[in-house]
């Protein structure tokens, strides 16, 4: 399935919703569904399923921390979950690399590149979140003085 023809099954309700036009949740939320279809084949392998079942959790809980930290009123508070989608999003690289061989290798590829573009975008976003939580905290300090 290509991201476009995903795209275009995705719900209008998440499509409208702001946090749609956040590249990470749209990325994270394509290869869970990606890893859904994915763990089915892993899981036929007996001794993988239960690398399978750490792949799903992981590639799911990318586009639910950036869910939850874009929801977040404070930059070191959206940081923070970024930072946990971060760990996710590494780990779903790490989970596809141990399940290497219950997959296609260009799906194996491909997944490893999504996750690589996931965590390159994810770190950009903790460092912009940081840097305005510095600059929120030194416009609090100047006030005081």
């Amino acid at each position: 399935m290509t991201y476009e023809q995903w795209e275009s099954q995705v719900p209008w309700q998440i499509r409208e919703d702001p946090i749609w036009k956040v590249e990470a949740y749209r990325l994270g939320l394509f290869l869970s569904d990606l890893s859904r279809l994915d763990v089915v084949l892993v899981y036929k392998h007996k001794v993988m399923r239960i690398n399978a079942d750490q792949l799903y959790r992981a590639a799911s809980n990318i586009s639910s921390n950036v869910t939850e930290g874009y929801s977040r009123s404070s930059p070191a508070d959206r940081a923070r979950f970024y930072e946990y989608a971060l760990g996710s999003g590494r780990e779903t690289r790490d989970w596809y690399y141990k399940v290497r061989g219950s997959l296609r290798e260009a799906v194996v590829e491909h997944r490893l590149d999504l996750s690589t573009q996931l965590i390159a975008l994810l770190v950009t976003m903790i460092v912009n979140e940081r840097k305005r939580a510095g600059r929120i905290k030194k416009r609090s300090s100047d006030a005081e003085n």
